[in-house]
């Protein structure tokens, strides 16, 4: 089964990683966390952001950004590089303004400094942003994830995620 990628370079806070965390298990997405971290991975706010989502969820850590850029281009196996879009306020055109494909990467920086602008200037046609308000800096590091990859899976019909939902104690009224 295909899947999304989340990768956060250098996250900071533990309970933004517990969320993030938790929507990637709830979207079949893979989390990619490039060191170093501003906590210990087993920290008890991840766990309760996270909430009992964490066991599930398809994690990979890498020493470096360097170190994650060999280890996807060694896991696609393939001539073309996979495609790596980079959240950033600094970014010129918004994230609907591009076409996300399966396997995709999106990368988030941490919620200090976003991505480092070395990484950024690198990759320039591949950057995207959130469109805010002037006056706003930026927003929450779990928000700016939802937003983006429900965005990237509403584009592919939200690949063998559950669609439609169903009432506990009642049921729909049926259409006529």
């Amino acid at each position: 089964m295909k899947n999304m990628n989340i990768v956060l370079h250098e996250p900071e806070i533990p309970f933004n990683t517990g969320a993030i965390g938790r929507t990637c298990v709830a979207t079949n997405t893979r989390l990619h966390l490039i060191k170093p971290y501003g906590f210990i991975l087993n920290s008890k706010n991840i766990k309760k952001a996270g909430m009992d989502y964490w066991e599930h969820l398809q994690l990979k850590e890498h020493l470096s950004y360097e170190d994650f850029l060999k280890d996807i281009a060694e896991e696609q196996n393939s001539i073309s590089a996979p495609k790596i879009w980079y959240a950033t306020t600094k970014a010129k055109r918004t994230y609907t303004e591009v076409s996300f494909s399966e396997n995709d990467y999106i990368m988030f920086g941490k919620e200090s400094a976003g991505i480092p602008e070395e990484i950024l200037v690198e990759n320039e046609e591949h950057c995207i942003r959130i469109p805010m308000l002037e006056e706003a800096r930026s927003l929450n590091l779990s928000n700016s994830v939802a937003i983006i990859l429900y965005e990237a899976l509403r584009q592919q019909d939200f690949m063998s995620l559950k669609k439609e939902g169903a009432l506990h104690r009642l049921h729909w009224k049926e259409e006529q």
